[in-house]
C-alpha cells in the first residue's frame, strides 16, 4: 500500500509543483513571463511553470484560483490594461477633436454663406448707382 503526501491529496500535485504553478501564474499576471509570450491563457501557465498540461489539469485549486484571478483583470495583463486603457483615452480625444471640427464646418459654411449674401447685395447696389445716370442740380437752371 503507497501513502499519499495529504498536501497532494489536496492540491493534486507535489507541493514543489503547485508553488511553480503559482509562481508562473504570478508572473504572468504581473505582465513578466519567463518563457511565453505573456498572455493570460492556460497553455501559458503550464509552459511558464515548465509542467505538462496534465499535470497543470490536476491542480484543481490552482486552475480555479487561475480563473478567479484572469476573471478579475478581464483577461488582460498589466501592459495590456494600459493599452486599453490608453486607446480609450485617445478615442475620447479623436471624438472631441471630431465634433469640434464639426462645429467649426457649421461656422465656416455659415460665413461663408453670409459673405456671399453681402457680395450679392453690393453688386445689386454698384448697379443701381451705374443705373441713376448723373445728378443735376436744380440751381444751375437760369
Amino acid at each position: 500500500m503507497t501513502t499519499t503526501d495529504p498536501a497532494q491529496a489536496e492540491s493534486g500535485v507535489s507541493p514543489r509543483t503547485a508553488a511553480r504553478l503559482r509562481e508562473a501564474m504570478n508572473r504572468l499576471l504581473a505582465g513578466q513571463p519567463k518563457h511565453t509570450d505573456g498572455r493570460l491563457i492556460k497553455e501559458n501557465l503550464w509552459k511558464e511553470a515548465g509542467v505538462s498540461r496534465a499535470t497543470m489539469n490536476r491542480a484543481t485549486e490552482i486552475l480555479a484560483d487561475w480563473n478567479t484571478r484572469i476573471t478579475a483583470c478581464d483577461g488582460f495583463t498589466p501592459r495590456e490594461a494600459r493599452k486599453n486603457d490608453e486607446l480609450a483615452t485617445l478615442r475620447a480625444a479623436l471624438a472631441a477633436k471630431t465634433r469640434e471640427c464639426t462645429e467649426l464646418a457649421r461656422r465656416l459654411d455659415a460665413a461663408a454663406t453670409a459673405i456671399a449674401a453681402l457680395h450679392h447685395d453690393n453688386t445689386l447696389l454698384r448697379q443701381e448707382l451705374d443705373h441713376r445716370g448723373q445728378i443735376v442740380g436744380l440751381s444751375s437752371r437760369a
